[in-house]
């Protein structure tokens, strides 16, 4: 891969990210302010890429590698998700907002994917190069917060004008990456595709618990998602968005750490750690909202890093260690799908119900509505503590 090849792809990475945070952060808070919702449908656009997240994998496996190029496809798609987010801005009916969200939801998310193809397509060694290029994500997703954040857009349209931008630029610009041409016509079943062939690991049990255990936690990290940023912001935070940005300045950091402490602690204490930063972080935004505790709300940023990685990425590492050769790419798309899909919606949809649970004349009670995730989060880890058993080395 040479220089330009880099660059492009990094470029392409950058943008990839930048525009999936300049509106995600900030939607719920939107919502709420401008579109006078509750917290169950300000949850809904959550809801809504959860759900593409459950159906992107057929449209690329099943419709996009097989038939057209890799980047015209992420071209049109980005392209076509500028003019989505555009039309975000001109309407103020909640559910005509949230169905235009579901629609570019499902333009975005397959582009995750594809922009990974098309990173991997012009690498000789992806292990060592890819990382490096898809740190610029991490990069773009940094410097769309620090920008919305400091020029106090959160609850404005220009968030939308801004991703919408960085949509369209990205579109034209996929024209003009390396070409990854389509696999052709070959049989994929839709199980291939879901990464059903991987439901042998449920045979091992501590597998399952893990992968239970997985689904679970994401009710907190939805939580999370949804509403620190509008819980920041009436917190009185100023530059909430801005500042949600330690929380991936700290997961670029703790994901270095992953490897060294992994043998060290094993994959149950490195997961448990990982649980027990939820249920940390909780307590600190459940008592951190005044002014002599403020400390208390950037530590939960923070720990965003040890919460993420060390359950996540961790879990990643796991799945692919007990999967065989043959459905290690089986085993990665079902633990995606049962997570950031299936656990996203059941997230998503309890943290509304839970957001507008607990509002007293018309006032968020947020100290109340964050125990919740702690009390969720604890059981999840008695339960993962309890039941996993797996000492197989990763």
């Amino acid at each position: 891969m040479n220089n330009k090849i880099r660059l492009q792809l990094s470029f392409m990475m950058f943008l990839q990210y930048f525009v999936w945070c300049a509106w995600y952060v900030t939607v719920g808070t939107y919502m709420v302010k401008n579109l006078q919702s509750s917290g169950s449908e300000a949850s809904y656009a959550y809801t809504a890429l959860a759900i593409a997240t459950m159906i992107s994998p057929f449209l690329v496996g099943m419709v996009a590698d097989r038939y057209f190029s890799a980047q015209k496809l992420m071209g049109v798609l980005h392209v076509a998700g500028a003019l989505a987010l555009f039309l975000l801005t001109l309407t103020t009916n909640i559910y005509l907002f949230i169905s235009i969200v579901l629609f570019y939801s499902l333009l975005y998310m397959p582009t995750i994917a594809l922009s990974n193809s098309v990173a991997f397509h012009q690498m000789s060694d992806p292990g060592k190069q890819f990382p490096a290029v898809r740190m610029f994500g991490t990069v773009g997703w940094i410097i769309a917060g620090l920008l919305i954040g400091y020029m106090a857009l959160e609850t404005t349209t220009y968030t939308f004008y801004i991703a919408a931008g960085g949509s369209l630029l990205l579109g034209l610009f996929s024209f003009t990456l390396p070409n990854v041409p389509p696999k052709g016509k070959e049989d994929v079943s839709a199980s291939q595709v879901l990464g059903t062939e991987a439901f042998v690991l449920f045979k091992n049990r501590s597998y399952l618990v893990f992968f239970i255990s997985a689904i679970l936690i994401c009710i907190p990290l939805s939580f999370y998602y949804g509403f620190t940023n509008l819980y920041l912001h009436e917190a009185g935070m100023e530059n909430a968005a801005g500042k949600m940005i330690y929380g991936q300045a700290s997961e670029a950091i703790f994901i270095l750490a992953i490897p060294l402490l992994l043998r060290r602690l094993g994959v149950k204490k490195m997961l448990l750690v990982g649980m027990a930063a939820w249920v940390l972080r909780y307590i600190l935004f459940a008592y951190g909202n005044s002014g002599p505790n403020l400390w208390m709300l950037y530590t939960g940023i923070i720990l965003h890093g040890v919460c993420y990685d060390f359950f996540f990425v961790t879990g990643y590492m796991y799945t692919d260690n007990r999967a065989g050769e043959k459905i290690k790419s089986a085993a990665q798309g079902l633990f995606t799908f049962a997570t950031y899909g299936l656990g996203m919606v059941i997230g998503t949809w309890f943290s509304g119900i839970v957001a507008d649970y607990y509002v007293a004349n018309g006032v968020r009670e947020w100290q109340s509505i964050w125990m919740v995730p702690v009390y969720i989060a604890a059981a999840v880890i008695i339960y993962f503590a309890l039941a996993f058993h797996d000492k197989k080395p990763v």
